[in-house]
């Protein structure tokens, strides 16, 4: 058993509940995996050790108090069910990851096929496309385990830039001078869209 855990425990108190949601948030984002009771652990490291003591601060200032411990599995049955629920924590993340990988190639077909090639598009995807980029950085940095999910979602954004880069190449080509052309997917006011699809009560 090589692994050596930061078990953190704190409590808050029951109301407001806005510092459990940003306890919850940060720890989340830390890739921490949440254990009964309100039980956090994470692989030691020196980053991991500033984020608890900024977490402890935040719980202190909260009206809470937290207590920190370095610990080992007690044996390789609970070492590998924590590394599991590591994993089956990135898992869900990258499979949410590849589901919107998969929106955005169909966005971009989509408007190939409709032939919309604005610069307007060009520019709502690219948009999309640096939002993939960050978001498959942030769940990298909190991937602890050796699985194969993050090759998977690697292929799938590496996807995404080639046929983002096919799409911008296609609006290059086909850049048309004729606004009242680029502009006819305009669904118009959206008080005449409200008319045309009344809401049903």
């Amino acid at each position: 058993m090589d692994h050596k855990w930061l078990l953190f425990c704190p409590q808050l108190p029951a109301t407001p509940s806005s510092p459990r949601v940003t306890l919850w948030r940060r720890m989340r984002s830390a890739g921490a995996a949440g254990l009964d009771n309100g039980l956090w652990l994470l692989p030691y490291s020196e980053s991991a050790q500033t984020l608890i003591e900024e977490m402890k601060n935040y719980v202190a200032a909260q009206g809470g108090i937290s207590r920190t411990f370095f610990a080992n599995a007690f044996d390789t049955e609970t070492e590998a069910d924590i590394i599991d629920h590591f994993r089956q924590d990135r898992a869900e993340e990258y499979a949410e990851f590849k589901e919107q990988c998969a929106h955005f190639l169909a966005e971009i077909e989509k408007e190939i096929n409709r032939k919309n090639f604005s610069f307007a598009e060009f520019e709502e995807n690219e948009v999309d496309l640096n939002k993939l980029e960050s978001w498959f950085k942030k769940v990298q940095n909190r991937d602890f385990s050796d699985g194969d999910q993050a090759s998977e979602a690697s292929e799938w954004l590496e996807k995404c830039r080639e046929t983002f880069q096919h799409f911008s190449d296609e609006v290059v080509a086909h850049e048309d001078p004729d606004h009242n052309h680029k502009m006819r997917f305009d669904p118009g006011r959206l008080t005449d869209q409200a008319s045309e699809n009344p809401i049903k009560k």
